[in-house]
C-alpha cells in the first residue's frame, strides 16, 4: 500500500468516525425522546401499543452505543438501516398524516447509517465468520 493510499484511508476513517459519533448521538436523543409523551399519538395511529414506542427507543439508543464501539459499529449500522426502515414504511403507509414528506428523515438516516455500514463492511464480514466458528 502506497503511503498517499495509506494518508488516504486513515483520513476516510477519521472522517467515518466523526459521522458514526454524530449518528450516535442523534439516536441516543431520538431514543431518549421515545420515551417521553410526545410520540404516544404517532404509537397509537401505528396501533402496535405503546411496548413498541419503549422497543424502539431502546433500539435506537442500542444501536447508538453500537456505532461507538469499534467492534460492532458495523453491525450496529446495520440494525440502524432497518430501524429507519421500519421507520420509513410506518411513515409511508401507516401513520395518519405521514407520506413521503414525513418519511424523508427516516430515508436520510437509513442512508447514513447505510454509508457507514458499507465502510465497515469488512468488520461485518469478519464478525459473521466469528459467529460461523
Amino acid at each position: 500500500m502506497s503511503e498517499q493510499t495509506s494518508t488516504a484511508a486513515k483520513i476516510g476513517n477519521v472522517v467515518v468516525w466523526i459521522l458514526q459519533i454524530l449518528l450516535a448521538v442523534t439516536f441516543v436523543q431520538s431514543g431518549y425522546a421515545l420515551f417521553t409523551d410526545q410520540f404516544v399519538a404517532k404509537f397509537d395511529d401505528i396501533g402496535f401499543g405503546q411496548w413498541f414506542r419503549y422497543l424502539t427507543g431502546v433500539l435506537e439508543i442500542a444501536a447508538a452505543i453500537g456505532l461507538v464501539i469499534p467492534r460492532i459499529c458495523g453491525i450496529a449500522a446495520l440494525a440502524l438501516v432497518g430501524i429507519m426502515g421500519g421507520a420509513t414504511l410506518t411513515e409511508l403507509f401507516l401513520v395518519t398524516n405521514g407520506g413521503f414528506k414525513a418519511a424523508v428523515l427516516p430515508i436520510i438516516f437509513a442512508l447514513w447509517a447505510l454509508m457507514i455500514a458499507v465502510y465497515r463492511r469488512e468488520q461485518i464480514l469478519g464478525l459473521l465468520k466469528l459467529v460461523r466458528k
